[in-house]
């Protein structure tokens, strides 16, 4: 007879796989697909056609719509350059919490998410449960669409869908979007004595990240909608967090490069903010080819990642809302791949164990007492679903 795993231990199982983003995350699915196997649970996987990873999912119960989909990702952010205190892709309990990359951000919702699939199979439950595990979540959440795209041609189509990204067991029914252009600006080399013959391209995208400045003081000081004021800030943010250009001081720089991102509450349009940018972009592009004309501006999407939007008597927030007895309103600032399920057409909330401030962190943990009760809460499912 197969061996049933305690969460903690698959939890433990799933980070001695070190799945950074970079990196394969083969090797971790395979052990899934066959720890589900082990237990007559037939998993199904999507294969990227343009790196070594994949997503793998699952349907237990009866063969019918509507079935209630939990939802993680298996990729974890880099340990690089961190003082961790112990092996990070280790999980050491002290002091009442579990360490290890990605117990809290969220293979610790992974581990509880297998063993409630497991222990549902087994059960025999009455409604349908589906298991859905992504990769590259923390690089854009770009392994989300293909797979919930794989899953509807396989799978009976899931109804609500509970993102397991740690809220500390609350119902989090809105989140930001976020959205990424790669910039390059391409000047033209002159000594800096002439400059007005040439075109400096760190000075051309100061003017573009000055134009974020800008947008984002507008933005503050306009009157928030309704869903726009639930958030903290309450407006979409433009931000450039790295800049990297110029050869010398007295040459003006022939590239530019920096990142414009956005983070859009669920009430504004992502392509409306795209369009500015790239109006902009297209007016300070002219002036510069205006003194050069082979001077030009790139862009390149990095990523793009819908908000989640609050839903009227949304299907997943009553489930965990039952579940949990959570009844306070709350939402985030970041992004998770709630708002892309929503978008496919499923109820969508997020809710797991631990909290967002330990995620990516050095010493990255989830405590002892959060991990019992993301238990407690598929206990709870468990006996909603029947069996």
């Amino acid at each position: 007879m197969a061996q049933r795993l305690t969460p903690l231990e698959i939890m433990q199982t799933l980070i001695s796989f070190p799945t950074v983003s970079r990196d394969t995350n083969i090797p971790l699915v395979d052990w899934v697909a066959d720890y589900l196997g082990e237990h007559g649970v037939e998993s199904h996987r999507y294969r990227d056609p343009e790196q070594p990873k994949e997503a793998i999912f699952a349907h237990v119960g009866p063969m019918v719509e509507g079935a209630i989909v939990l939802s993680g990702h298996t990729d974890v952010v880099p340990v690089d350059g961190q003082p961790w205190t112990s092996d990070p892709f280790t999980v050491v309990e002290r002091d009442g919490k579990y360490f290890g990359r990605g117990t809290c951000d969220m293979k610790g919702f992974d581990a509880l998410a297998i063993w409630t699939l497991v222990e549902a199979q087994s059960r025999g439950v009455k409604r349908p449960l589906q298991l859905a595990l992504s990769y590259d979540e923390e690089v854009g959440c770009t392994g989300a669409p293909p797979m919930i795209e794989a899953m509807q041609a396989v799978l009976p189509k899931g109804s609500a869908v509970i993102v397991g990204e740690p809220s500390m067991m609350k119902a989090v029914t809105g989140h930001k979007g976020g959205q990424g252009y790669k910039t390059h600006v391409q000047g033209f080399e002159v000594h800096s004595s002439i400059m007005h013959t040439g075109v400096s391209a760190v000075m051309q995208g100061a003017r573009l990240i000055d134009w974020a400045n800008q947008r984002n003081a507008e933005s503050m000081a306009a009157e928030p909608s309704e869903i726009a004021a639930m958030f903290d800030p309450p407006y979409t943010t433009c931000h450039v967090g790295t800049v990297q250009g110029g050869t010398a001081h007295n040459i003006t720089a022939l590239d530019c490069h920096f990142s414009m991102d956005f983070r859009f509450v669920p009430s504004d349009s992502a392509e409306d903010w795209r369009d500015a940018y790239f109006a902009e972009v297209r007016r300070i592009e002219a002036e510069m080819q205006a003194v050069q004309p082979d001077a030009k501006i790139i862009l390149d999407s990095k990523f793009a990642v819908p908000g989640l939007t609050p839903e009227a008597d949304g299907e997943a927030e009553a489930e965990v809302r039952a579940i949990t007895g959570d009844n306070g309103i709350h939402v985030v600032s970041y992004a998770t791949e709630a708002g892309q399920f929503q978008n496919a057409g499923y109820s969508a909330v997020v809710c797991g164990p631990g909290d967002i401030a330990q995620a990516h962190q050095p010493d990255e943990f989830i405590t002892v007492a959060q991990f019992k009760a993301g238990h407690g809460f598929m206990l709870g499912l468990l006996d909603r679903l029947g069996g």
